[in-house]
């Protein structure tokens, strides 16, 4: 499609504005889509461990979570459920905040909030499974 047929089809505000497809709203979608099948893949296998956990003391919880499996599972579901978070997080700000500079503001909240709660996760698996 020429440019002069995609100009006729945007509506008076976006010719304006100038603003147009960003050609990576398909990115997006499939990021979303990837990390909701990571995270259900990975969800038995944390549900497993948790259930294993309940009421375990702590030598065990130990030994359970420094297998390096149950490490690398760990980490990766909770990679895969902050990140889907924070995806989601974003598509809601983005539809519903009108205000250029809270959309900012609760985007870059949005991206260190997941960063904080994603390092103090992996610090307490990495130091349970690698036994400090």
């Amino acid at each position: 499609m020429s440019d002069a047929q995609n100009a006729r089809i945007q509506t008076p505000l976006a010719r304006v504005r100038g603003l147009g497809s960003a050609r990576d709203g398909t990115a997006h979608f499939w990021q979303i889509r990837v990390t909701a099948i990571a995270a259900l893949l990975l969800t038995p296998i944390f549900l497993a461990v948790l259930v294993t956990l309940v009421g375990a003391d702590h030598a065990t919880v130990k030994r359970i979570v420094g297998h390096p499996a149950i490490a690398v599972a760990l980490l990766l579901i909770l990679g895969a459920t902050l990140q889907h978070m924070r995806l989601g997080m974003q598509v809601i700000i983005e539809d519903y905040v009108h205000s250029e500079g809270n959309k900012v503001v609760l985007l870059m909240l949005n991206t260190f909030f997941t960063v904080l709660v994603g390092a103090a996760c992996a610090f307490a698996v990495l130091k349970l499974s690698l036994g400090a």
